[in-house]
């Protein structure tokens, strides 16, 4: 008779233990989802209470006591935002526009920066805009259909020839004519491009035969053979003493005068708006102008996949992160002059002059 009371203790035990209590899993996580369920939109669930959103510019500082109010929220601070309504526990920094954008609108506490791609430069938003690609320039036998934008590359088409747009596009048999000038045409371009190539050629051959000799006569446009044309004005070369070797010199004496020091309007943006104009440096120079500029050989060596322009900017960016508010047009055009590069430097000085970005010092 005393085992009865104990197997009903035992029953009443076992189905509350399952009943009442979820097991982990599947259960709990379902009691979770409901309770979020309860939740309306614009709300979010606490753990215990459903509570109100901040509003955009704000983060939540503390969820609220009371189902249906605003916890405590904080604005957000400087270079942060937060777009939306949210319960996030701390702003979005906001994104900072790389070298080759510019800014469309600023960060603020409800929006982040917009960049798009400078003038001259395009991303197509269709791919990952890492970097900004040059535009593309249309060929003298093409007209542009749409110009370049930030966000896509000019657009170019073939001019048709007059002949094509009067017949249709083929010659009519009275004018067979067109044909045989277009052959000589061609012919005589051909002949003009292996002119060239020889004298060329002989120009090479001429200017060794002639440092063969002694080194009197100096070859035309040589930037580094002017430097010997002044030593041999000045007396101060000797091979420029022998006997009618004074007369032998064609080329015109640099004039030796210091560089003139150039002032920014608009301090590192004057700076990033004359990087376009380096693009005049020699292809066979590049390099060594940038390690006149102490960067690495293997981060010079590393640009070598991208077109030279993009090079250019690419090295001279890099350049520029490193001498930070150092940075000068003064120091490159002096890196320019130490190689000799005086020509390319003059070229350089003067689009920076007339295009505004830079004045002459007092």
């Amino acid at each position: 008779m005393n085992t009865i009371p104990f197997v009903i203790f035992v029953l009443i035990w076992s189905f509350a233990s399952t009943a009442t209590f979820p097991r982990g899993g599947q259960d709990s996580q379902s009691i979770w989802t409901r309770h979020e369920a309860i939740c309306r939109d614009g709300e979010y669930w606490n753990g215990k209470i459903c509570c109100l959103n901040c509003p955009p510019g704000t983060y939540l500082k503390s969820a609220c006591t009371a189902p249906g109010e605003k916890g405590q929220c904080e604005k957000c601070a400087d270079e942060t935002y937060t777009q939306h309504a949210n319960d996030l526990k701390q702003c979005i920094t906001c994104t900072k526009c790389r070298p080759d954008q510019e800014i469309v609108w600023p960060c603020n506490r409800t929006q982040n920066t917009k960049c798009q791609c400078k003038e001259g430069r395009f991303c197509a938003p269709e791919h990952a805009c890492e970097m900004c690609n040059k535009c593309s320039r249309c060929e003298k036998d093409e007209k542009v259909v749409r110009n370049c934008s930030a966000t896509s590359n000019t657009e170019c088409k073939k001019i048709p020839l007059q002949s094509d747009s009067a017949s249709g596009g083929s010659l009519s048999p009275s004018q067979p004519h067109l044909g045989n000038t277009a052959i000589i045409v061609c012919s005589v371009l051909l002949v003009l491009f292996l002119l060239c190539g020889l004298i060329y050629w002989c120009t090479k051959k001429l200017a060794r035969v002639l440092d063969n000799l002694g080194g009197c006569i100096f070859p035309l446009g040589s930037e580094e053979n002017e430097l010997k044309v002044e030593h041999a004005l000045e007396g101060n070369n000797e091979q420029s003493q022998k006997p009618g070797c004074s007369s032998l010199i064609f080329s015109q004496p640099r004039e030796d005068e210091p560089f003139p020091e150039l002032i920014p309007i608009n301090g590192e943006e004057s700076l990033r708006r004359c990087f376009q104009y380096f693009e005049e440096v020699d292809i066979d120079y590049y390099k060594r102008f940038f390690r006149q500029l102490e960067l690495n050989s293997n981060v010079i060596k590393s640009k070598d996949p991208l077109l030279y322009e993009d090079r250019i900017h690419e090295l001279l960016n890099i350049w520029l992160e490193k001498e930070g508010k150092d940075a000068s047009l003064n120091d490159l055009l002096k890196a320019l002059l130490k190689f000799d590069q005086r020509r390319t430097a003059e070229i350089i000085k003067a689009k920076a002059l007339k295009n505004g970005h830079y004045v002459l010092e007092n």
